[in-house]
């Protein structure tokens, strides 16, 4: 396609150039958090800061990494990806925040996804809706092992994404109240642990590209259990999703020289 970019060498929307990002990249939503997880690199740089879209790169054990930030659901998200793979990367961790679904999903649990509830747009434009949105299963066992390293309460299993987080959280007031209303209670029979807004884009691109991809997120709150009038802060550190998401990809890193 054409590069619409002022300068050709870079991405249009990342503003990225080839050689600026190492083959490992974490994928915050939140701008800011960049910075944060910037901070866990050894001498880490900023490479472009547009959009919505901020980059730093650095090491980890020697080894090139980066962050990029990818604003808020499956467009941008897709487009990061796009545009990161075609300067050099090939395995991302995407790292955030979602809704507990399940009662035993508390405030503060990591919830690490092993495929999403493909109730987005993305992803369509991709795959026919009949193909999974499967986190890869060696990021996956990264993440998993990281959060068991750091001691930190987590979750394995199927998230649902969607397109709208008003419609989750305000379903009763939308037009189609009947649709989303019902499909929530669907994806709560079928054990989906939480609700967020990027993965099953994410998984379904790495799929097409060729490349692997796996999430964490930080549990923020959990609306069923405010229902049930259980216990439910909300919590809005989400440095030990941070954490696991950095450890994930030393472990990444090491498994990947032993296969070498």
């Amino acid at each position: 396609m054409k590069n619409y970019s002022e300068d050709a060498s870079r991405q249009y929307h990342i503003q990225v150039a080839g050689g600026e990002v190492g083959r490992y990249v974490i994928l915050p939503g939140d701008p800011k958090r960049s910075v944060k997880i910037a901070q866990y690199f050894e001498n880490p740089v900023l490479v472009a800061d547009n959009r919505e879209y901020v980059t730093y790169t650095g090491t980890l054990d020697g080894v090139k990494v980066s962050v990029t930030s990818t604003g808020i659901g499956g467009p941008s998200a897709s487009i990061a990806m796009e545009e990161l793979v075609r300067c050099g990367a090939d395995t991302f961790v995407r790292t955030g925040t979602c809704g507990g679904m399940q009662t035993p999903v508390k405030s503060g649990d990591i919830v690490i996804a092993t495929g999403a509830v493909r109730m987005e747009g993305t992803s369509r434009e991709y795959a026919p809706i009949e193909f999974p949105a499967v986190a890869d299963l060696s990021v996956t066992n990264a993440l998993t092992a990281a959060a068991a390293k750091k001691g930190f309460a987590f979750h394995t299993g199927v998230v649902q994404c969607k397109d709208s987080f008003y419609g989750q959280h305000e379903p009763e007031v939308k037009p189609v109240s009947y649709e989303l209303l019902s499909k929530w209670e669907a994806w709560k029979r079928l054990g989906c642990l939480a609700s967020e807004m990027e993965s099953a884009a994410l998984f379904v691109v790495a799929s097409a590209l060729r490349v692997r991809c796996g999430s964490c997120f930080l549990v923020v709150a959990n609306q069923e259990r405010e229902k049930l009038g259980m216990e439910n802060p909300v919590v809005h550190d989400t440095d030990s999703a941070v954490q696991v998401a950095v450890e994930a990809v030393r472990e990444l890193i090491r498994t990947d020289r032993e296969k070498k």
